[in-house]
């Protein structure tokens, strides 16, 4: 079912702020799907989902490979009968006060603060398309 990524349900929205692992798609180099498990953070308002992670990671390479357009990338969550994706471009941002935002977001999503991590960067996604059953 098709959810506006700015605009989505109460139970979509409550859905992406429970605890739960992802995964993140990414595109490699020769087009076949590169799928991992993460921690994703959804802000509707600005319109953008988040993944921190280590610079030095594949899914890194693999969007950075994409060009400076970005990479076309899906982040998805299941629990039994209940699924949400949400798509769009990713990017990778590097400044010092988006990794801290990043990291809060987590931090209230999943209920720790991660160590810190001189080499931490953000999967930063704008957001194309929201779909689901939550």
């Amino acid at each position: 079912m098709a959810t506006d990524p700015r605009n989505p349900s109460d139970s979509y929205l409550s859905f992406w702020r429970e605890y739960h692992m992802c995964t993140l798609t990414t595109p490699r180099p020769d087009g076949t799907p590169h799928v991992v498990a993460v921690g994703v953070t959804y802000d509707p308002e600005q319109g953008y989902a988040r993944v921190i992670t280590n610079k030095h990671s594949r899914k890194v390479a693999n969007v950075l490979a994409a060009g400076a357009d970005g990479a076309r990338v899906a982040v998805c969550q299941v629990d039994k009968g209940r699924w949400a994706t949400l798509e769009g471009i990713a990017r990778i941002r590097t400044e010092e006060e988006v990794v801290a935002d990043a990291v809060g977001r987590y931090a209230d999503r999943y209920g720790r603060t991660p160590a810190p991590n001189p080499d931490r960067v953000v999967i930063e996604i704008a957001l194309t398309r929201a779909m689901g059953r939550a």
